[in-house]
């Protein structure tokens, strides 16, 4: 299902941007924004069909349809330890937003919140975006390991918020119940609030266990925000659908009514978010199928870039994303153009402008293909020195 015969290029050369195949020259194999190179499931599909065969395309309920609310706290409630009701759920136009919309809702102008470095350019970017100041917390650039000394120093009475990013992109890292719990009694006793994004929760391999933050303790539940998206786990970024939890009903219709999803101001396509309810009920095999290629294709990229002797690859315990380690004196942008103009291969700089100061002398490699493409990406790369 998951080989390259089963890759409609073509398509890919239309439609995937965000520095994919329709962005860049043809000869390149993009192995950089982390999106399957594969199709949608059927069953997606068809439920998209199936919705829109009477020809209706209503307005619905602002804050989100009935049935993506029950889909999405059900998938927490089963799939990572949550307590959540549908009426928990709000419907998003992606995690990107809900992250925004958070930083909104928690941050005044010069308020501070903590973020760790490295992580997804998006954490610094929402924050700055509503006036927020960034404070960077070191984490461990191959293991994911959290300073918690540091993040102790860093809190100020200007400090609002702890944003941790659970799987961790780039480093791959699933942060045990033990770690959220000792966050959560940080946070507690600095009265912070806690946005915790799970994008990558679903990609999850060795049978790892994955705790949603708001479940591992009483003070997790309290000012606490879960982001939540389908574009990893599905394929289906272009709908552009996500969704924020809150246990806390008060906050959340709070938080829903200062977001304007309370009105047709805001709120997001039914049919995207059909689409994910259809994900989440329907289509469990196909996506079961496609957790096994990608840790095969984890294995294999880990394989191939630990015998480079140019790169030394961590291993990831969630994302399809692997962050190795530049063995050559290159800088990270050095590296990425080399092997860009030299490999006909793309992948992301670990710079500051993509991960943080801490990413730097690493690259990021997404490995959502198939696996002849992953091997030549990866051949290419490491013929280029």
């Amino acid at each position: 299902m998951f080989t390259n015969k089963e890759i409609n290029f073509e398509a890919l050369k239309r439609k995937a941007y965000n520095g994919r195949w329709a962005t860049l020259e043809d000869g390149i194999i993009p192995l950089t924004a982390a999106d399957p190179d594969f199709r949608m499931s059927e069953e997606i599909e068809n439920g998209i069909i199936e919705y829109i065969k009477d020809g209706y395309l209503s307005y619905g309920p602002f804050s989100g349809i009935p049935e993506f609310k029950k889909s999405v706290a059900e998938h927490f409630n089963i799939e990572k330890k949550g307590n959540f009701t549908p009426d928990n759920v709000l419907a998003v136009n992606s995690a990107a937003q809900g992250m925004f919309l958070i930083a909104k809702y928690v941050l005044s102008p010069g308020d501070e919140a903590i973020i760790f470095d490295p992580v997804d350019f998006l954490f610094k970017k929402t924050v700055e975006a509503v006036g927020g100041n960034i404070r960077l917390c070191a984490v461990d650039s191959v293991t994911g390991d959290i300073d918690f000394e540091m993040l102790v120093s860093l809190i100020s009475p200007k400090t609002k918020m702890i944003s941790i990013c659970n799987p961790h992109n780039p480093v791959g890292r699933v942060y045990s119940r033990e770690i959220l719990k000792k966050i959560s009694e940080i946070a507690v006793a600095h009265d912070l609030w806690v946005m915790s994004d799970e994008i990558w929760s679903d990609i999850v391999y060795d049978h790892r266990e994955f705790n949603t933050y708001s479940s591992v303790s009483e003070e997790a539940r309290k000012k606490s925000f879960t982001v939540f998206g389908f574009s990893k786990s599905f394929g289906i970024a272009g709908l552009r659908i996500g969704a924020v939890l809150c246990n806390d009903q008060e906050l959340m219709d709070d938080f829903t009514e200062k977001s304007q999803f309370n009105s047709t101001i805001e709120g997001v396509s039914t049919l995207s978010q059909i689409a994910a309810s259809v994900a989440i009920d329907r289509a469990k095999p196909w996506f079961n199928d496609f957790l096994t290629h990608l840790q095969h294709n984890r294995d294999l990229a880990h394989s191939m870039l630990g015998n480079s002797g140019i790169l030394t690859p961590n291993l990831p315990e969630a994302t399809f994303v692997i962050f190795p380690k530049i063995e050559n004196g290159m800088s990270s942008d050095e590296f990425a153009q080399h092997v860009l103009k030299a490999g006909k291969v793309a992948v992301v700089p670990g710079s500051e402008r993509w991960f943080g100061k801490g990413a730097e002398g690493h690259i990021r490699i997404c490995f959502s293909t198939s696996r002849e493409i992953l091997t030549e990406g990866l051949n290419r790369l490491i013929n280029s020195f």
